[in-house]
C-alpha cells in the first residue's frame, strides 16, 4: 500500500523543456506550493544531451534555439549569462537532389536543378497557382496543399518522398492546418525570374539564424535552467507509474504517491491515459500517431572537409540513404567534439574496411547526427541501421571511403515527432478539455500533441501560460492559438516583469 503523505497545489511531471517552464514560473509566483519529478537524472527531455565515451556531445535530435517569445529569451540568458555561453550561426542548409545540393528552401531554389526539373517544377507551380485562382474548398490533407501550393512537380520531386521519409506516414494521412510558418510558400514570380537569372534565394523562416551553447550541447541549456530554480522542488530519478485523477494522486515507482490540487504533465499524452485510473474516459489517444527517431552519432578523425564547409544540416528526400536530415554537430560549437590532443583509436574507414592501425591518435574530429524516423507504417531495421546510415553518408558524399571512424552513437527515442492526422484535431479537443475537468494540464510537444507549437521556445511557453492559467485564469495563448504566437514577437510577457505575480 502506497503511501501519501505530501500535498502541493501544483505538481509537474516532467523536466523537459515545458516542465522547467512551469518550474520557472511557479518559482516566480508568491504563493502555489508545488514540486516537479522527473523520470531521469538529468533536466532536458528529448532536449538533453549524451557525451559518448570519446567526449564527443549529441543531442537528441536537430536542436537550435530560435524563439518567438521575450520571456523564453531572458530565461536563456539568465541561466547562461555571458556571451561567450553561446554561439551564433546563420542557417545554411541544403537538399540533396539527385547529384545536386539545393540550397533550404527547395521551393525557392529550382533554380540550381537540372533543365528537365526545372521545367516540371515551374509547370506545376503556374498550373497550381492558376488553379488556385478558382478553388472553392480548401485543402483536405498536407498532400493536397502541396499539390494546390507548389505544385506537381515540386511536390514529386521533394515534398512527397520527404515528408514520408521524415514523418514515417503518408502525407495524404496528414491534416494541413499546422503548417503556418513550417512550410515556405512560392513566389512563382520570383521561381521564373530565378530561374531565368540563375539566382538562389536567400534565408527565410524563423530559423534563419538561430544560437547555440558554447559548452554541454543543446542539454546544457537545460540544466543551466534547472539550476536558477530552487532545488528543493525538484526531484529526479522519480518514476510516475499510475495517477488516480478522482483522488488527485501520483504512485511513484518507490511505492509513495502525492496529492496535487493541479497536475502538469508533460508525458506523452497517449502514455498518461494509459496510467490513468479511468483511462476508458479519454478513449481515442492511444490512436493518435506518432513517429520514433533514431538519433545516429558520427565522430571522424580529421580537419572538417571542404566539401561541409560550414553548412549547418542538409536534407535527404532520397532512397540511398536513410536518414532524412543530416546535421555538421561540430561546426556547432568546437566543444561538441574532443580537443585534438585526445588520442582516439580508428574503428573502421568510412567504405567497412579496417584501418591500418588500431593505435590511438590525435585529432582533430569533426561529427555528424542523423536522423531515422520509424513507424509501424515504415519499420526500420534496428540492428543494422548505425551500418546503413554509414554507408548512406559514403552514398551522399558527406563521407569519403578513407575516413576514419573514430566514434558511433545510436539512441532509440520512441516518442520522436508528435503526427498532426486527420483524426488529431478532434481528438485532443475531447482529451485535453476533459483531462483539465479533472485539473490535468497535459502540455508540451507530446503532452498537448501539437506539432506546430512543439519547439523548445513552445515547449518552455505551454508550461509557463499552463501556470498562469492555473493561478489567475489567463488564456493559453500557445495552446489555443498557435498562428497567432507564431506570426509574431511575443513581447507582452517578461521575466522581470512579472517576478513576484
Amino acid at each position: 500500500m502506497a503511501t501519501t503523505t505530501n500535498y502541493f497545489d501544483v505538481v509537474v511531471i516532467g523536466a523537459g523543456p515545458t516542465g522547467l517552464g512551469a518550474a520557472k514560473r511557479l518559482s516566480q509566483i508568491n504563493g502555489p506550493s508545488w514540486a516537479l519529478f522527473e523520470v531521469n537524472p538529468k533536466a532536458g527531455g528529448l532536449s538533453a544531451t549524451d557525451e559518448t565515451p570519446e567526449g564527443f556531445l549529441i543531442d537528441y535530435g536537430g536542436h537550435v534555439v530560435f524563439s518567438h517569445y521575450k520571456y523564453f529569451d531572458e530565461c536563456l540568458d539568465e541561466a547562461l549569462p555571458r556571451a561567450e555561453d553561446w554561439h551564433r550561426h546563420q542557417r545554411i542548409s541544403y537538399i540533396r537532389y539527385k547529384d545536386t545540393w539545393v540550397p533550404y528552401p527547395f521551393q525557392n531554389n529550382i533554380s540550381v536543378l537540372p533543365i528537365e526539373d526545372q521545367v516540371d517544377c515551374l509547370d506545376g507551380m503556374i498550373d497550381a497557382a492558376l488553379e488556385s485562382r478558382s478553388a472553392t474548398t480548401k485543402p483536405t490533407n498536407f498532400d493536397e496543399w502541396t499539390l494546390r501550393n507548389l505544385g506537381k512537380g515540386i511536390s514529386n520531386a521533394f515534398m512527397r518522398p520527404y515528408s514520408f521519409k521524415v514523418w514515417a506516414i503518408e502525407p495524404t494521412k496528414m491534416q494541413c492546418q499546422w503548417l503556418g510558418e513550417r512550410v515556405a510558400a512560392p513566389d512563382v514570380k520570383k521561381a521564373v525570374t530565378n530561374v531565368l537569372r540563375n539566382h538562389t534565394a536567400g534565408n527565410w523562416g524563423p530559423n534563419a539564424t538561430f544560437r547555440f551553447p558554447a559548452s554541454g550541447g543543446t542539454g546544457g541549456i537545460w540544466t543551466a535552467v534547472a539550476k536558477t530554480l530552487p532545488q528543493r522542488n525538484l526531484h529526479f530519478n522519480q518514476a510516475v507509474e499510475r495517477i488516480d485523477e478522482v483522488q488527485k494522486v501520483i504512485h511513484l515507482a518507490d511505492g509513495s504517491g502525492v496529492r496535487y490540487g493541479s497536475l502538469i504533465t508533460t508525458m506523452p499524452l497517449d502514455r498518461l491515459v494509459s496510467q490513468l485510473t479511468q483511462k476508458e474516459q479519454y478513449s481515442g489517444c492511444e490512436t493518435l500517431f506518432h513517429s520514433a527517431t533514431h538519433v545516429i552519432g558520427i565522430g571522424v578523425r580529421g580537419f572538417r572537409p571542404s566539401r561541409v564547409g560550414n553548412t549547418c544540416w542538409y536534407y535527404f528526400p532520397g532512397d540511398n540513404c536513410p536518414f532524412y536530415r543530416a546535421t555538421i554537430f561540430s561546426n556547432y560549437a568546437p566543444a561538441n567534439v574532443p580537443r585534438a590532443e585526445k588520442l582516439l583509436p580508428t574503428l573502421r574507414l568510412a567504405d567497412g574496411s579496417s584501418p591500418e592501425s588500431t593505435q590511438p591518435t590525435l585529432g582533430p574530429y569533426w561529427s555528424l547526427l542523423l536522423e531515422v524516423s520509424e513507424s509501424r507504417l515504415k519499420p526500420v531495421d534496428r540492428e543494422t541501421i548505425v551500418e546503413d546510415c554509414i554507408k548512406g553518408l559514403v552514398n551522399t558524399g558527406l563521407l569519403a571511403s578513407s575516413d576514419e571512424i573514430v566514434m558511433t552513437y545510436h539512441k532509440y527515442c520512441d516518442h520522436g515527432y508528435p503526427t498532426p492526422t486527420l483524426e488529431r484535431n478532434r481528438i485532443l479537443e475531447e482529451a485535453l478539455p476533459a483531462l483539465k475537468s479533472r485539473s490535468i494540464y497535459s502540455r508540451g510537444r507530446f503532452g498537448s500533441w501539437k506539432y506546430e507549437v512543439s519547439n523548445q521556445d513552445h515547449s518552455f511557453m505551454l508550461g509557463v501560460e499552463a501556470v498562469d492559467h492555473i493561478v489567475y485564469g489567463s488564456v493559453e495563448l500557445t495552446l489555443d492559438y498557435p498562428d497567432v504566437v507564431n506570426g509574431r514577437k511575443n513581447d507582452e510577457r517578461s521575466l522581470h516583469k512579472m517576478a513576484g505575480r
